[in-house]
């Protein structure tokens, strides 16, 4: 391949038609679907890698699909944020790949229920490969329609293995979670109308340039915030995460709590403080902080009174998501100080040690064929590897160092402090200590050995149950070593960014 050609923008393309078409290759093809989605996420993350080259040799680019330049064409731009949160999605992709591998093969070799379980894992390749491409075309997208679009994209899949697993309960938290994101895609759109009405262009540069100062885009405004915060789950709008991912098969909890929230959120983040920053007010990113404190609190509470292991992570999931949230009245609307290293931190990290949890949490039900947290007892002897994977994931998720979630709240307690907003602070402190505690509370039950306990009478997992969980949860807890790397991608063509980054971390 020339030159030339790895300094191509039509590289953008690569990351959203390859899962696609793999996605419907797979759902075809009754042979060799795990080798299709096997390359996609390979090629995946080839392609994300070559486009985070380009980025750092030529700064920020745009893809104009067909040639056809905005407001009329389908235009693809890649910058800092968007290159990272495509570079977690490909890594945490490709682990998920593995996992589900090794967890529907485990469960094959049920003989009472290898029939539903081939069933299961016929359907999860496609509809993953699916959703994949959605949040690749996301992140990639620069028309506010075609954002609408990838959400739909994602919320179809994401419904669907939601009900994978056919029982009772899946089926109807799944039937919520469509309910609730059909609402949140509802609400969005209409925005998207307002937004067309008063502006004329949808494109995210040329809205740039459009005054802010008509009722309509205020509407707007207020219209896909309350979509996108209902897809993200914030409290009070989290009803629907916590049945979705705990009554889930493992491969789509993960997929559901690292990646799926992440892209509404991303989304959310950035309308609020480069499309609509004019619009914004300090009361209103204090409600956001508001609502994220309290979820923070509440969720981390609701984790230490959860008696199964995947409920505990998915009100962890609850809670973690809260510290994103801190981060908007922390920031400036004015463009002199920006809070994208916080978020960009926390989202990896939470990527991949909440992957790592829940691959825990399913080869543990795999071992078992249970994950009362009660009844963990002995489990160390067995998944040696898997029991290491979940306390060097804790380790982020408590926020210690050397892990990325560190790097994330100390960020946040800098900032907090530096702004005279102390009582942030205080909600991060408390919120890593309850974090403590429900980690704690189940790494206690791990290392329980019980007199007599025998290791011989259980098979050996298969190495792909254990080793992506435990790479995941390394790359959790040495992110904050390289965190200068993700700090300089993030601020490559951004000028305000790159202010930030001058002054290294606090």
């Amino acid at each position: 391949m020339t030159s030339l050609q790895l300094t191509s923008p039509s590289w953008m393309i690569i990351p959203v038609i390859l899962p696609l078409i793999a996605g419907l290759l797979s759902f075809l093809l009754n042979r060799g679907i795990f080798a299709i989605a096997l390359t996609a996420a390979l090629a995946n993350l080839l392609a994300v890698s070559i486009l985070t080259c380009q980025l750092l040799s030529y700064g920020p680019m745009r893809c104009h699909m067909g040639g056809w330049q905005p407001p009329l064409g389908i235009t693809l731009r890649t910058d800092g944020p968007a290159l990272l949160m495509l570079l977690m999605t490909a890594v945490t992709g490709l682990a998920i790949t593995l996992y589900a591998r090794g967890y529907f093969s485990y469960r094959i070799l049920d003989p009472k229920r290898a029939s539903q379980h081939q069933h299961q894992q016929r359907y999860f390749w496609p509809l993953w490969l699916l959703l994949l491409a959605g949040l690749n075309g996301l992140f990639l997208s620069s028309d506010i329609f075609n954002l609408y679009v990838t959400l739909e994209l994602i919320a179809i899949a994401a419904a669907s293995l939601a009900a994978l697993s056919g029982k009772p309960a899946s089926q109807l938290a799944s039937f919520r979670y469509l309910l609730v994101n059909l609402l949140g895609s509802i609400t969005f759109l209409l925005g998207v109308v307002f937004l067309y009405k008063s502006c004329r262009v949808l494109d995210l540069d040329l809205l740039h340039n459009v005054p802010m100062n008509k009722p309509g885009i205020s509407a707007a405004l207020a219209l896909m915030s309350v979509g996108l915060l209902l897809k993200t789950a914030l409290v009070p709008l989290h009803f629907w995460l916590p049945p979705a991912h705990a009554n889930a098969l493992a491969p789509v909890s993960i997929i559901l709590s690292a990646l799926v929230v992440k892209g509404s959120f991303y989304l959310l983040f950035r309308l609020w403080f480069e499309v609509f920053a004019q619009l914004i007010t300090t009361p209103a990113l204090n409600v956001m902080g508001t609502l994220g404190a309290v979820a923070i609190l509440w969720g981390a509470i609701q984790a230490m009174r959860q008696h199964r292991l995947k409920l505990m992570i998915a009100y962890s999931t609850v809670s973690q998501l809260g510290y994103l949230f801190i981060a908007f009245p922390l920031a400036r609307i004015d463009g002199s100080t920006q809070v994208w290293s916080i978020v960009i931190f926390m989202a990896m990290a939470h990527a991949c040690a909440k992957s790592a949890m829940f691959m825990v949490a399913g080869t543990v039900f795999l071992h078992l064929g249970h994950d009362r947290i009660n009844d963990l007892t002995g489990i160390r002897a067995n998944l040696p590897i898997t029991v290491l994977a979940y306390g060097i994931a804790g380790v982020s998720l408590m926020g210690l160092p050397p892990s990325g979630g560190f790097i994330a709240k100390w960020l946040l307690l800098s900032s907090a402090l530096a702004s005279s907003q102390w009582w942030w602070a205080l909600v991060v402190i408390i919120g890593s200590l309850l974090a403590m505690t429900y980690v704690f509370r189940v790494m206690s039950r791990f290392f329980v050995i019980p007199e007599g306990y025998s290791s011989a009478k259980s098979t050996p997992p298969s190495p792909l149950l254990e080793w992506p969980a435990l790479v995941l949860a390394m790359i959790s807890l040495f992110l904050g070593l390289a965190a200068s790397w993700p700090l300089y991608i993030l601020s490559t063509g951004n000028p305000a960014l790159a202010q930030v980054f001058s002054g290294g971390l606090p």
